[in-house]
C-alpha cells in the first residue's frame, strides 16, 4: 500500500501568489501517482492508495475503509468523488468523530506568502442526526396523511438510502410509535393552553362513517385564552362501534371531558346531524349535569350551520334536477373536446359576450362547484344558444324556460354560497357573525315564498321549510351571541324578529331577552375572583389608613375592624340600588358599525367595566355554529374514514388526526427531543 506524503497544509484547494512568483507552476489538479509529485488535494489526508491489480489503484478511506476508484493505467479518476465522501456525510465514522477541520498556517518562505482556502467538511454538511430524521419523518407522515407502511415500501427505502446511506430505516411499528410520541408531545402543549383558559369550552361533534360500519366522532373544542384569542383544537377522535346508537355522541363527549379534565367547564355542544329524541335527552342531560347552571342544557345546537346550508342547496338543485343535468351535459360537450371549446370561445368573442366566467365541469360531491357551473353557463347562455351554427352535432341547447330555471336557482343559491363562504375562513369566526346571516336567509326565503311567480315560490318554499329546522333550533343561541356585540345588542334582535314575525315578534323578542338575563344571572351566581380594584376597596390598598399603625385617637377605630364590614355593607347596598352590568350595557349607545370590528378585543378592553358580563360574552361568542372543517363546508356527503386509517388502532387514528390539527400552524424548528415508543407486532 502506498501512502501519499503528508501535506504541509490541511486545507489546500486554491493558491494565490504574489506577482513575482506567477511563473511558478502550481495547480490544484491531482497528478498521477506514478509521477511521485507531492499531492496538493486535502483528500489525501483522509485517503490512502491501494494497488488492487495490474495498473489498477483504488483510494481507501482511512476512517471507514471504504474504497473508491482512483486510476486504471494512465487514466486517473480525479478526487471530486472522494471530496464528496468526506464532505457530504458519506463517511459515517468521520461524522461521528470529526471536529471542524482547522486549516493549518500556510508556510511562509521569505517574501512568498501563500493564502489557502480552507476546505472544511463539517462546514459544508451539518451533522447527521438520525433521531431528528425520525422526528421529521413522523411529522411528514402526519401532516400529509401518508400511510405509515410507506417506511416499508421498497421505492421509499431506496430513495432514503440514496439521500443518506447511514440512516437505518425504521419499520411500521417504530414509525407508529414515533407518530404517537409526536402526538403526546403536542398534547402537553394543548393541555397547558386549556388549563389556563379563563372561561369554558364549547364542543363541536362531527360523525364520520367507515366501510367497517364503525363510526368516528371528531370532537373539536373552541375556547379563548387569557389574552382573549380564540382557539379551535381537535381534542379527540373517538371510535364508536355503533354510531347509530342513541349514546354515541354522549359517550364521545364524556370521553373528551374526562381526557382533558373539563368536567364543569362545558358551555355548549354543536352536532352535525339530527339524532333521536333519546339521544338528544342524553346529550342535554350530560350538558346540564356537567354544567348545571348554564340555561339548563339549552345550549345544545342539533344542526350544524354548514350542513344545514348544504341541505338547503341540495333541495334547490334537486327541484331543478332535470335542467341541471342538461346544463351539465352541455358543459361536458364543450369542455371534453379542444376543437369544440375553441369554436365556443371564438363564438363568444364574435358575439361580444362580456362574461369573464370560465366553464368548468362540476364536482357533484361539492355543491358550490355545481352553483359555479350553472352561474357560468347562465352568463354564457347566448353562446350556447348559437353554438349549433358552428357545430351541427350540438342539438341539445337549453330552452328559454330552462335558462329561466337556472337563473332562479342561481339567485337563491347565491345567498347560501355567500353565507357558507364565511365558514371557509382560516380564522375562527365568532357566533355573533351568523345571526345576521341566518336572519337574511330567513327573510329572503320568506319573501320569495310569497312571490306571485309560481316557480320561484315553489322553489323557495322547499328551501324555507328546510331552513326553518335550523332556525328554530339555533335562533336563541345566535340571538344571545349578537346581543353581546356592542354594535347591535337587542336592537338587531328587535328589528329582525319584527321583519320576520310581524305581530308575533314580541313573543320571540321576550324569549331572547329572558334568555340573556337568565344567563347573566347564572354568571353572577358563579364564584368569580375579586378584581384588584374591588380587592383594594374591601381590604384597603397601599396607603390605606386602616393598614397603618399608630395613634388611635384621631377618630379611627383601632386597627380598622368593623369599618371593613361597613365598607362591604355600603358596596352591597349600593349594588342593590344600582343597575346591573347587563342593564347598563344594553342602555348604552350602539357602537358605529365598522366592517373590521374585533368583538373579542372590545370585551377585553372593557372587562374591568363589565367583569361579569365579559365572562358571559367570551363563552357565548365562542359557540361554534359549524362542526366541519373549512375545506368540507360545501361537501354534499358525510365524511368517511378511508380504508387504510380504519384498519389502524383507534388510538393511532386519534393521534394522527389530532397531531395534524395541532402541527399545521407550528414552525418546523420547534420540534423537541423524540419520545421513542415501540408497538408490539
Amino acid at each position: 500500500m502506498e501512502t501519499p506524503p503528508p501535506m504541509e497544509s490541511n486545507a489546500l484547494v486554491s493558491i494565490e501568489m504574489q506577482p513575482e512568483y506567477l511563473d511558478t507552476q502550481i495547480t490544484d489538479v491531482d497528478v498521477q501517482p506514478t509521477k511521485r509529485r507531492k499531492k496538493k488535494s486535502i483528500v489525501w489526508e483522509y485517503f490512502t492508495i491501494e494497488n488492487v491489480g495490474q495498473g489498477v489503484r483504488r483510494a481507501c478511506c482511512k476512517q471507514c475503509k471504504q474504497s473508491f476508484a482512483y486510476s486504471t493505467g494512465s487514466k486517473v479518476a480525479g478526487t471530486s468523488h472522494l471530496k464528496r465522501h468526506i464532505a457530504k456525510g458519506g463517511c459515517a465514522v468521520m461524522l461521528r468523530n470529526s471536529d471542524p477541520v482547522t486549516p493549518k498556517t500556510a508556510p511562509v518562505n521569505g517574501a512568498v506568502k501563500r493564502r489557502y482556502k480552507s476546505f472544511n467538511p463539517a462546514a459544508s454538511y451539518s451533522m447527521f442526526d438520525p433521531d431528528a430524521c425520525r422526528r421529521e419523518m413522523a411529522r411528514m407522515i402526519i401532516l400529509h396523511d401518508y400511510p405509515l407502511h410507506m417506511v416499508e415500501h421498497a421505492g421509499f427505502n431506496a430513495f432514503v438510502h440514496n439521500l443518506q446511506p447511514s440512516f437505518n430505516m425504521v419499520n411500521f411499528n417504530t414509525v407508529q410509535g414515533d407518530c404517537v410520541a409526536t402526538y403526546l408531545r403536542e398534547k402537553q402543549t394543548v393541555h397547558k393552553l386549556i388549563e389556563q383558559m379563563p372561561g369554558r369550552v364549547c364542543l363541536a361533534l362531527d360523525l364520520w362513517n367507515s366501510h367497517h360500519t364503525t363510526g368516528y366522532v371528531f370532537v373539536t373544542g373552541q375556547f379563548i385564552d387569557s389574552d382573549w384569542k380564540i382557539h379551535k383544537k381537535l381534542l379527540n377522535v373517538v371510535m364508536e362501534p355503533y354510531p347509530e346508537s342513541d349514546s354515541a355522541f354522549s359517550h364521545a363527549v364524556s370521553a373528551c371531558l374526562s381526557d382533558w379534565n373539563l368536567e364543569g367547564r362545558l358551555f355548549s355542544i354543536t352536532i352535525n346531524q339530527p339524532i333521536s329524541e333519546i339521544g338528544l335527552n342524553s346529550l342535554r342531560n350530560l350538558l346540564s349535569e356537567k354544567n348545571p347552571s348554564i340555561l339548563n342544557g339549552q345550549l345544545l345546537l342539533t344542526n350544524c350551520f354548514a350542513r344545514s346550508l348544504t341541505d338547503i342547496a341540495q333541495v334547490a338543485l334537486k327541484s331543478a334536477q332535470g335542467t341541471v343535468n342538461k346544463i351539465r351535459d352541455c358543459v361536458k360537450y364543450v369542455k371534453t373536446s379542444e376543437l369544440i371549446e375553441e369554436k365556443f370561445l371564438a363564438l363568444k368573442q364574435q358575439l361580444q359576450v362580456l362574461s369573464a366566467k370560465t366553464l368548468v365541469i362540476d364536482d357533484q360531491t361539492r355543491w358550490n362547484t355545481t352553483y359555479e357551473m350553472l352561474l357560468a353557463a347562465s352568463e354564457l347562455k347566448e353562446v350556447f344558444s348559437c353554438l349549433d351554427t358552428l357545430d351541427p352535432d350540438y342539438t341539445e341547447a337549453p330552452s328559454v324556460e330552462e335558462w329561466k330555471v337556472v337563473e332562479n336557482v342561481c339567485t337563491h343559491l347565491k345567498l347560501l354560497f355567500n353565507t357558507a363562504s364565511l365558514l371557509t375562513s382560516s380564522t375562527v369566526p365568532t357566533a355573533n357573525t351568523f345571526f345576521h346571516e341566518a336572519w337574511k336567509l330567513q327573510l329572503e326565503l320568506t319573501r320569495a315564498s310569497a312571490s306571485e311567480d309560481k316557480e320561484i315560490s315553489t322553489l323557495t318554499k322547499l328551501m324555507l321549510e328546510s331552513f326553518d329546522k335550523y332556525w328554530k333550533n339555533s335562533c336563541l343561541t345566535l340571538a344571545i351571541a349578537v346581543v353581546m356585540d356592542p354594535r347591535f345588542k337587542m336592537k338587531l334582535v328587535d328589528f329582525s324578529f319584527t321583519k320576520i314575525y310581524g305581530d308575533e315578534a314580541a313573543t320571540y323578542i321576550k324569549i331572547v331577552d329572558e334568555g340573556v338575563h337568565e344567563l347573566f344571572l347564572e354568571y353572577v351566581a358563579l364564584p368569580l375572583p375579586l378584581t384588584p380594584a374591588v380587592f383594594e376597596q374591601v381590604n384597603g390598598g397601599p396607603g390605606d389608613p386602616r393598614q397603618e399603625d399608630g395613634d388611635h385617637g384621631s377618630g379611627r377605630l383601632g386597627n380598622g375592624l368593623g369599618l371593613t364590614d361597613f365598607d362591604v355593607y355600603i358596596m352591597e347596598s349600593t349594588s342593590q340600588q344600582s343597575k346591573s352590568e347587563l342593564d347598563q350595557y344594553l342602555e348604552e349607545s350602539l357602537l358605529p358599525r365598522i366592517h373590521e370590528f374585533d368583538v373579542m378585543g372590545w370585551w377585553k378592553l372593557n372587562k374591568v367595566k363589565y367583569p361579569t358580563l365579559s365572562k358571559m360574552a367570551h363563552d357565548i361568542l365562542t359557540v361554534p355554529v359549524s362542526t366541519v372543517s373549512p375545506g368540507s363546508v360545501f361537501d354534499t356527503g358525510m365524511n368517511e374514514m378511508d380504508h387504510y386509517r380504519a384498519s389502524l388502532k383507534p388510538d393511532t387514528v386519534e393521534a394522527l388526526f389530532c397531531a395534524k390539527d395541532w402541527l399545521q400552524f407550528e414552525p418546523t424548528e420547534s420540534m423537541d427531543s423524540l419520545v421513542k415508543i415501540e408497538f408490539p407486532i
